[in-house]
């Protein structure tokens, strides 16, 4: 009898270590379910009636540009052009034009990154214009609407000769790409004689160059 109960200890301590385990995973599972399930809730809306509602968070396509993150507060945003589903939507305080193009779902295959600063900050009430690539070879780019009272640029108009990269992404239509040919236009070829003189630069054309031509001068 005495083998029987020394074989007998040892298997009941190994179902207690058993059961013990069990207990870690699912308490182990929940934990994660519960961080899972805060993480899926984004801080962005759709507008009721303004556009086709937001997708699930996912990767924006051009560029995997991933959202940055947001604070507290917030912006209502208009993005329209090459985006997946153009609408009005409300963003967090301190978030940047990337973060408007992953709440509309994303870029089509026909946007133009480069024609838009995806990391500029937003402003509440603006539009954000994705151009495509055939709007940005021809100089067709889209000229959002600027919001009403501050956050929309400077009070006095951008000197074209002064001006750098930063500056000139802040005129509507004009992204990092278009902001480098302007300044490799300058130094090329000498200071702008006259704001007509941007129609010189590639990508920039008629519609481009009248919704800037009251916010630069020479």
């Amino acid at each position: 009898m005495e083998p029987e109960d020394a074989v007998g200890a040892p298997r009941g301590v190994r179902l207690g270590i058993g059961a013990a385990i069990v207990v870690v995973i699912v308490v182990a599972a929940i934990v994660i379910a519960v961080a899972v399930w805060r993480g899926a809730n984004a801080p962005v809306e759709v507008v009721d009636g303004a556009g086709t509602p937001s997708p699930s968070a996912g990767p924006v396509e051009q560029g995997d540009v991933a959202p940055s993150p947001g604070a507290v507060g917030e912006l209502y945003i208009h993005v329209f052009g090459a985006v997946e589903h153009p609408g009005l939507y409300v963003l967090p305080d301190g978030s940047r034009v990337v973060d408007a193009v992953f709440a509309a779902g994303g870029l089509r295959e026909s946007a133009a990154p480069e024609g838009v600063n995806l990391a500029r900050e937003l402003a509440d009430g603006e539009q954000i214009a994705v151009p495509t690539k055939e709007q940005v070879a021809s100089g067709e780019v889209p000229t959002p609407a600027q919001p009403d009272g501050s956050g929309g640029g400077s009070e006095s108009p951008i000197d074209l000769n002064a001006a750098g990269p930063t500056e000139l992404e802040a005129l509507p239509g004009i992204g990092p790409a278009l902001a480098q040919r302007i300044i490799a236009w300058r130094d090329d070829n000498g200071p702008f004689g006259s704001v007509d003189d941007l129609l010189a630069v590639s990508g920039i054309g008629e519609k481009v160059l009248a919704g800037i031509r009251d916010q630069v001068r020479v």
